[in-house]
């Protein structure tokens, strides 16, 4: 094998080594399923990823289940804790989170009007019955409650 042949197996090599590296990395990220979480918040909605909101938000959130939206969705204390706990762990802790959403909302929140403009989606978009509101992230991203929201996997509904 000539010197070339060998530096270019040793750079394909390295290569498939630091693809795969990355694409472990991203799992990584994502947090783990906490069952509690998913059978009290998706009776209602999607059980939003937690990386969504910054940990300050989670914890307004949650603070304040009494009026949780416009909805009383008051938890029991264990339950409570347990989901406060897990949403501070798994939240957005990069510098996007320092610019926390008005209202606490995932839809008004910097990085979500950044990717959703109005010159990607128009306002007529929102209204269509197959999608609802900005908020029902599982219209257009099929993987949305496992936190894929891949821009290659989005499919908006007519």
């Amino acid at each position: 094998m000539t010197l070339l042949n060998k530096n270019t197996i040793a750079l394909l090599l390295a290569s498939v080594l630091f693809i795969a590296i990355g694409a472990q990395a991203d799992e990584y990220k994502k947090a783990p399923v906490l069952d509690i979480y998913t059978q009290e918040c998706a009776n209602c909605h999607m059980a939003y990823p937690p990386d969504l909101l910054p940990s300050a938000s989670w914890q307004r959130i949650m603070d304040n289940l009494d009026k949780h939206f416009g909805v009383n969705a008051t938890l029991d204390k264990t339950s409570l804790q347990k989901i406060k706990n897990w949403l501070s762990i798994h939240a957005d802790k990069s510098s996007q989170a320092k610019a926390e959403p008005p209202k606490d909302r995932i839809t008004l929140s910097q990085w979500f009007l950044r990717k959703h403009s109005s010159k990607e989606i128009a306002p007529a978009v929102w209204k269509r019955v197959s999608i609802g509101s900005p908020s029902n992230c599982n219209a257009c991203h099929a993987n949305a409650a496992l936190g894929d929201f891949e821009e290659d996997m989005v499919r908006i509904p007519k």
